[in-house]
Order: C-alpha cells, then sequence, then structure tokens
C-alpha cells in the first residue's frame, strides 16, 4: 500500500480517536483546561502528529500512549469531584488579591503579579481606583473576580424595594422557516396559536428568518426581508391599560349612581381591581 495511503488512514482513524477521548471527557475541558489537562492535550496533539507523519512506526503504539495520556487525566477528574485535597492539587487554590479595601502584596508576589498587572485586570472589569474595590480573587484559572464596594454598585431592584417578575428562558420556536416543536412545547404553547398569530400580523411560517416567545407568550420575528417590518408585541401593554380602565369605570359607575348598595358594590370593584392590577403590574412592564 502506498505510504500516502498509509498516513491518509492513520489520520481518519487518529483524528476519531482524539475526537472520542475528548468528548469522552466532556466538554469542561474543552472550555476550561487546568494545567494537568492542558499537558495531556499537548501530548496527545502530539502522539498523534508523530504517528500519523512516520508510516514506519507501530500504529498500536499510538493507540496504547494516546490511551494511557487519556485515562490518567479522566481518573484524575473523576477523583477531583470527590475530593478537595486532589482539586486543590490538579486545578489550584484561588488568590486573594484585595481583601477588605486592602491590597494583599504578599499574594501578588506569590502568584508573579505586579501592581501595574492587577490596575490593568481591574480596568477590565471598569474599575480605575483600588480603592473602590472591596474584595478581589484570582482564580485558578487565572480570572480576576471583584466585588466592588457598596457605594460602588449599580442600583438593583431589591435596593429600591421593588418587585420584579421571575424571568424565563425565551423559547425559539421558529428558526429557517421551521417550526420547532419542542421548544413551543416547552412554552406551554401549541401550533395553532403560533398561526394564529403569524396571521395576525401578516406573515407567513417560511418567511420567518428567526422567531422566539419570551415567558410572557409574546412572539418576537425576524423576517428574511430586512425591508419589512413586523409590529412589536403589546399584549401585556394591552392587559395593563384594560385593567386600568376596568378600574375607572367603577370608579366612574360609583360616582354616577344614587343607589348606596350599588356604589358599595361598584367602590369595593374598583378596590378589587385595584389589588390586581398592584399584583400584575410587575410582570406586564
Amino acid at each position: 500500500m502506498p505510504e500516502w495511503i498509509i498516513v491518509i488512514l492513520r489520520s481518519l482513524i487518529l483524528i476519531l480517536f482524539l475526537f472520542s477521548l475528548i468528548k469522552w471527557l466532556g466538554t469542561k475541558q474543552l472550555a476550561q483546561l487546568n494545567i494537568f489537562e492542558t499537558i495531556a492535550g499537548i501530548v496527545l496533539g502530539g502522539i498523534a502528529a508523530v504517528h500519523t507523519m512516520d508510516p514506519e512506526t507501530n500504529f498500536f503504539y499510538a493507540i496504547l500512549a494516546m490511551f494511557i495520556w487519556f485515562i490518567i487525566p479522566f481518573v484524575i477528574e473523576k477523583l477531583s469531584l470527590k475530593s478537595k485535597r486532589t482539586r486543590d492539587f490538579t486545578e489550584g487554590k484561588a488568590t486573594i488579591f484585595i481583601q477588605d479595601g486592602k491590597i494583599m502584596e504578599e499574594n501578588l508576589k506569590k502568584e508573579g503579579y505586579s501592581t501595574d498587572e492587577l490596575l490593568e485586570k481591574l480596568r477590565d472589569k471598569n474599575i480605575f481606583l483600588a480603592s473602590d474595590v472591596e474584595f478581589a480573587v484570582l482564580e485558578p484559572t487565572g480570572t480576576l473576580n471583584v466585588l466592588p464596594k457598596k457605594e460602588n454598585r449599580p442600583l438593583t431592584a431589591k435596593d429600591l424595594g421593588l418587585t420584579i417578575a421571575p424571568d424565563k428562558e425565551p423559547q425559539t420556536i421558529i428558526m429557517d422557516g421551521n417550526m420547532m416543536l419542542e421548544p413551543l412545547a416547552n412554552a406551554s404553547l401549541n401550533p395553532d396559536w403560533l398561526r394564529t398569530e403569524l396571521e395576525k400580523q401578516d406573515v407567513a411560517l417560511e418567511n420567518v428568518f428567526l422567531g422566539q416567545v419570551d415567558d410572557q407568550g409574546q412572539l418576537y420575528l425576524d423576517l428574511y426581508d430586512d425591508h419589512l417590518s413586523v409590529a412589536e408585541p403589546s399584549q401585556s401593554a394591552l392587559l395593563l391599560a384594560t385593567i386600568k380602565k376596568c378600574q375607572a369605570d367603577f370608579e366612574i359607575f360609583a360616582l354616577a349612581t344614587d343607589n348606596q348598595n350599588s356604589k358599595a358594590v361598584y367602590q369595593t370593584c374598583s378596590k378589587n381591581m385595584n389589588q390586581v392590577q398592584s399584583i400584575l403590574e410587575p410582570y406586564l412592564k
């Protein structure tokens, strides 16, 4: 068999084998490697390259060596899940750089960080004064996580005492002009509802590039033709306006009647509608 065919066959086999090993290790290793896993990845690639380009080498040795370099990180990963001591050894520990607003100079030296590098990391977090930081920690991955002092943090709804409706994951129910049945079911909706909503906006399903629905059942569409526009969803605003109108109508009815019993009924209904509005308003805004 010609050597070029052997090289092609070896390449294909080793690519598939290496792909299977990495998939077996899991996606965590693809996004975030510790030192041990980085070394293993380099060696695996080197083994594959050497035994691909040299047809004279024993192909079985390549498979055996790659399996050994795979199984050791795999076993260590499983041990790390059960033992913090193993995790600290293979992945390292987090190092505190700033605590209670004070820079820990010894920890900076330990990790080989200069003052300029610390300030650069802080600027990456949009912090230009070290005195604005309450706590900063260098993670084993090399990421610096920063907690600004309370007076320097953005205001949240909790700080203002506001009640905000919880968010749920939006569902993509149309993609490339095709209806996605599983996300539609996840949103507790059905194809008939979707067809009705598309008819309201005079849009054909095959003309929709992307369609998403939020947790309130509002449909957002992006069409293939960028020159066409679709109306913004307004169900929530319409419902809130209807509730406010009903409450105002009850107030008017109470003022317009001279019958005390009817007046009391209208006032009670107005009060109830006001309570409904206060409960639903955070969810409808």
